[in-house]
């Protein structure tokens, strides 16, 4: 089978083809056929060596993926042949509260990854997807939509009536939006770019910020909500957005702490503001098993469709990951098997 890895040095120029056995399942394990994987910053990040520059190489990158049960393992109970399964991030987080020992059990880092023709996994870290959505729409859902659905629906407890600030249009943040909407939320959206902004509004964004025309962006959001600040930030920027996140917080609202686009260390932390607001600030590392079928049931009873941005074919699967590099998506980018 092929796959593609990192070999020889990190960076995207040493990620290329390998041919390898296909897998044998062992107990309690499934073989899966990968019909679709999507793309998240984090595999940038494993591919450049930032997260792991020990990682031992070759390496197999990226965590989403959906594909179709083929072969089965002895004992193997939750699942058939043929049908379309999901692995969860974190192999070992099923339910409850993360444990420390969990991040070693990460798909794409530190266990290779999906960007295979074949993978496997076992039955414990897999989920059924909606029937209703592509393939390509359902490997979007295992980071970011459930990233999304963490800080909306299981932390941020979003209720019709509350106000939702959501930074960016990339793929945690357009499920962010449609999550909160979901849940009869107003939402604030903010981008650089109009062309998104308009794009946004039409999957239901109330409100929308330029932030780059409207530097104070925080300002801005006080005065669409008459001064009384949002009920919930999804602060996917980091450090140069999260000061302005807790001016546009209500008092007792909360930031859900998701992405580090604009850096991991924040300089001059504004602990008065924070105190005054009362600010509960909650960090997201996407989430367990049953927040995966919690969601998977809310996509389905709606039939909410992910945002896909662009679909490139498996051989073009390096292309794929410089054009997320640009940053100029909106939505999801997959690959398809």
């Amino acid at each position: 089978m092929k796959v593609y890895a990192i070999q020889d040095g990190f960076g995207l120029d040493h990620v290329r083809p390998l041919e390898k056995q296909i897998p044998v399942p062992g107990t309690g394990e499934l073989l899966i056929k990968m019909r679709a994987v999507s793309l998240n910053s984090r595999d940038l990040g494993v591919i450049d060596g930032f997260y792991n520059p020990h990682l031992k190489l070759p390496f197999i990158p990226v965590s989403d993926g959906v594909g179709e049960v083929v072969g089965l393992g002895e004992n193997v109970t939750r699942f058939k042949l043929g049908q379309r399964v999901s692995g969860i991030f974190t192999q070992s987080w099923i339910s409850g509260e993360p444990t420390q020992e969990g991040w070693v059990s990460t798909l794409g880092n530190p266990l290779d990854g999906l960007l295979a023709e074949y993978v496997v996994l076992p039955e414990q870290g897999l989920v059924h997807v909606p029937d209703h959505l592509s393939d390509e729409e359902a490997a979007t859902l295992a980071c970011a939509g459930v990233t999304a659905w963490h800080a909306v629906v299981e932390e941020g407890k979003v209720k019709s009536g509350d106000t939702v600030l959501v930074q960016g249009t990339g793929g945690v943040s357009l499920f962010a939006l449609q999550f909160a909407k979901l849940h009869g939320a107003n939402v604030i959206l903010t981008s650089s770019s109009d062309d998104k902004l308009e794009r946004a509004k039409a999957l239901g964004a109330d409100q929308v910020i330029n932030y780059k025309k409207t530097p104070e962006w925080d300002k801005a959001v006080l005065e669409l909500t008459d001064g009384r600040g949002a009920d919930l930030v999804v602060d996917l920027g980091g450090a140069a957005t999260l000061n302005r996140s807790l001016q546009a917080l209500r008092v007792g609202g909360q930031i859900s702490i998701i992405g580090i686009l604009s850096g991991a260390s924040v300089e001059n932390f504004d602990i008065i503001a924070a105190i005054l607001r009362k600010a509960r600030l909650q960090a997201i590392n996407v989430g367990s098993r049953d927040m995966f079928e919690s969601m998977n049931s809310a996509i389905a009873q709606n039939a909410l469709h992910p945002v896909i941005d662009r679909v490139f074919p498996f051989e073009q699967s390096v292309d794929a990951l410089r054009y997320l590099s640009k940053g100029t998506h909106f939505g999801k980018v997959c690959i398809s098997l």
